[in-house]
């Protein structure tokens, strides 16, 4: 099932266009790198696609439901969004449950059933012991951990990651590897991840997407403007 596409999209900030003839297919239940230098607008998009933007030109499609016709779910977690202040007053237990609302209203009392999603969240990026802390008083990569926790207690359809592993050590980037690999094998999940490190996460994609400079300067999506020639098939 098709779940997100751009098809010949071209955007840019300030009149200067950074992305180009970007044509993506996105389907249901695949884990999907999106990598490229810095400064290769792989966060725009993701943006693009998730239609925080709106494009210049061509078209962006974001389905409205998943394979079973329920409202899609999408957890995002940006670079910037683990960015708190020493002073933000939640704890991690509050601040992971907080995504149990995206499933219903706001003003709804949570149920044991979002608990127990809540403590499996935390357990799956190894921060259920230090689950009554505040979230000021956590290293970068511990609140990189909870933002993705959060966003797993929301039960996603698509996870779409703006470089999820910034701030681990290696041992914790397989782990992460490995989660990812788990959620689109044993949930069906989709799993859309910006990262540089694709050495170590090949082995667990289905596909790459890869941003190239153009000769002009500007961005492009893979190789040609189709990507769907392009993408590397992993295991």
């Amino acid at each position: 099932m098709l779940v997100a596409s751009l098809k010949e999209v071209e955007f840019g900030y300030n009149d200067i266009p950074c992305i180009q003839d970007a044509n993506v297919e996105i389907q249901s239940g695949e884990f999907v790198a999106v990598t490229g230098p810095n400064g290769a607008a792989k966060s725009t998009l993701l943006k693009l696609m998730l239609g925080l933007l709106e494009p210049w030109k061509g078209k962006v499609f974001l389905s409205s439901a998943n394979e079973e016709g329920r409202r899609l779910r999408v957890g995002y977690v940006s670079q910037q969004i683990s960015a708190f202040n020493s002073g933000f007053p939640s704890t991690i237990l509050e601040f992971v449950r907080s995504g149990r609302y995206a499933s219903g209203s706001w003003f709804r009392k949570l149920l044991k059933e979002d608990d127990r999603l809540t403590e499996m969240a935390l357990r799956q990026v190894g921060m259920w012991d230090l689950r009554k802390r505040k979230i000021g008083e956590l290293s970068g990569g511990q609140k990189q951990r909870i933002c993705i926790a959060r966003a797993l207690a929301q039960e996603p359809d698509m996870l779409v990651l703006d470089e999820p592993t910034t701030g681990m050590d290696q041992g914790s980037r397989f782990g992460f590897y490995e989660l990812m690999h788990h959620q689109v094998k044993a949930h069906g999940r989709t799993v859309i991840m910006v990262t540089h490190s694709l050495d170590e996460v090949a082995p667990y994609l289905n596909r790459i997407i890869e941003l190239e400079r153009k000769e002009d300067g500007g961005w492009k999506c893979c190789t040609t403007t189709s990507c769907s020639g392009h993408f590397v098939p992993v295991g």
